[in-house]
């Protein structure tokens, strides 16, 4: 039987506000446990929310960014469970009115199709604090920093239809969160988070099957790892005779797979009612027109740009729109050099290559835009050659000055002076006079390959310094002479 995967992904992000979505406590991550929990966060008996106006500003700039019906009225429940990291015993949250109602995002797939994706909510919500295990032996230590962190939950249709599907999707909303300036993206401390509903069902059923979610996946690649194998043993289980039953699991990367947590709760567990301590929010037109004034260039509007102003490829318009840092670096080398495809290229190629090497986000770079694309200068005026530029670019890495410092402290210049070029191929020519006659005898073909070895002898004599294009021209002309 041939099956198809039903996904659809619950996003948490974390707002980047100075301050708790209900109280003023901080939200620095890595503080000293228990030291940014305030009376609020701790539940105390008399104590009353204040919602951050930030936090509302934030989710409404996501709402207009998605294209989605912002909520005039919208409403916070109390979300009740007990957890011991939960101190008050319920989660602020929205349920029947949300901020943020139905929105769509488009992505760009490996094939280079575009798909759209439904997003059927944006909800804001206060994170609950966090259970530590490791460090106390047969007890579990409880760290309330996190209570009432301001969280964004960002609830997908169930439109996606792949492991790769589900990459694409959270790679956008991760770029369009960062492009905003509402979430830093860093997954690693928990700032972005994923939820992954999977249910498969026969190809052509209407009908969608039982699902599982994996709760709390944090990076591009578990997400990939961890729908994989839950899909996988969906149908295992479906083809044994067996049922999926809807529950909440947990993905290990350590054996890579899931593993079931608890049975999955329904709405109705949760006993949700209006909070009342908060009074509903109304957005008004002038506040919505305020913020739709404050929007950045987004993702999709800087990838058009990208290709209608520097005619570059949709290839590398995606890569280099995929983050803010990355599209204003190529825009600061393009400045600097006059050559979005030169610029695109270097920034593509040995940047990226260097920053993956290194562990290194782009604006922690050792070579500024500005000296890269002062040494595209020195490719264009052939100063330097491409292949002299790796060593220029390696040497400014390495902190050891400008394109123009390296090139004069190390010689590097290189030789477009077609008398000296032309003296110095005389010389490799005569020590080759073997080579060169075995040339002159052969036919095309066997000409184009034996070309490429004097080529190699002339550039080797020259130490890399001749102009490759000059060395070819004057080459051909001598050797077919």
């Amino acid at each position: 039987m041939q099956w198809e995967t039903v996904i659809g992904l619950e996003i948490h992000a974390q707002l980047a506000t100075q301050s708790k979505i209900f109280s003023g406590s901080a939200t620095t991550f890595g503080a000293e446990p228990n030291t940014q929990a305030s009376l609020v966060d701790l539940g105390m008996p008399g104590t009353l929310p204040v919602l951050n106006a930030e936090a509302v500003r934030m989710a409404c700039k996501f709402g207009l960014a998605i294209d989605a019906e912002i909520a005039e009225k919208n409403v916070f429940a109390r979300k009740n469970y007990f957890y011991p990291d939960l101190p008050k015993g319920y989660q602020t949250s929205q349920m029947d009115h949300p901020i943020v109602g139905k929105g769509h995002l488009d992505i760009i797939l490996e094939d280079g199709t575009t798909r759209r994706i439904g997003i059927t909510r944006a909800h804001l919500e206060e994170d609950a604090g966090k259970s530590l295990h490791e460090d106390f032996q047969g007890m579990s230590g409880i760290d309330l920093n996190r209570a009432g962190t301001p969280l964004l939950e960002i609830v997908s249709e169930p439109d996606i239809r792949s492991a790769k599907e589900a990459v694409a999707y959270v790679k956008a909303i991760h770029a369009l969160v960062r492009y905003l300036g509402i979430c830093d993206g860093n997954m690693a401390e928990g700032s972005l988070r994923c939820d992954c509903n999977v249910s498969v069902r026969p190809k052509g059923q209407a009908e969608f099957g039982t699902r599982a979610e994996i709760k709390n996946v944090n990076s591009f690649r578990f997400i990939e790892k961890a729908i994989n194998h839950e899909v996988q043993r969906q149908i295992e289980l479906i083809e044994d005779g067996g049922k999926v039953v809807q529950e909440t699991r947990l993905y290990d990367p350590n054996k890579d797979e899931t593993r079931s947590m608890r049975s999955k709760e329904e709405a109705n567990d949760y006993r949700y009612f209006p909070c009342p301590d908060l009074l509903p929010v109304v957005i008004e037109q002038s506040f919505l027109d305020e913020v739709r004034a404050s929007l950045p260039e987004l993702p999709v509007q800087k990838r058009e740009r990208f290709e209608s102003q520097f005619g570059l490829s949709a290839y590398d318009a995606t890569v280099l729109a995929a983050s803010r840092e990355m599209a204003d670096y190529f825009e600061a080398v393009q400045q600097v050099c006059g050559d979005a495809k030169l610029a695109a290229n270097w920034v593509m190629g040995e940047l990226s290559s260097l920053l993956n090497k290194e562990g290194l986000e782009i604006d922690q770079s050792p070579v500024s835009a500005e000296q890269l694309g002062g040494m595209i200068l020195r490719i264009k005026d052939d100063t330097i050659s491409g292949k002299i530029a790796k060593m220029v670019f390696e040497a400014m890495a390495a902190g050891e000055g400008s394109a123009d410092e390296i090139i004069e402290k190390k010689g590097l210049k290189q030789v477009t002076d077609s008398g000296a070029i032309e003296k110095m191929l005389d010389e490799v020519l005569a020590a080759n006079a073997e080579q060169v006659e075995q040339y002159r005898a052969s036919d095309e073909a066997k000409r184009g390959k034996m070309f490429g070895f004097f080529v190699g002898q002339a550039m080797k004599a020259s130490k890399g310094k001749a102009n490759p294009g000059q060395v070819n021209e004057l080459l051909k002309k001598k050797l077919d002479g």
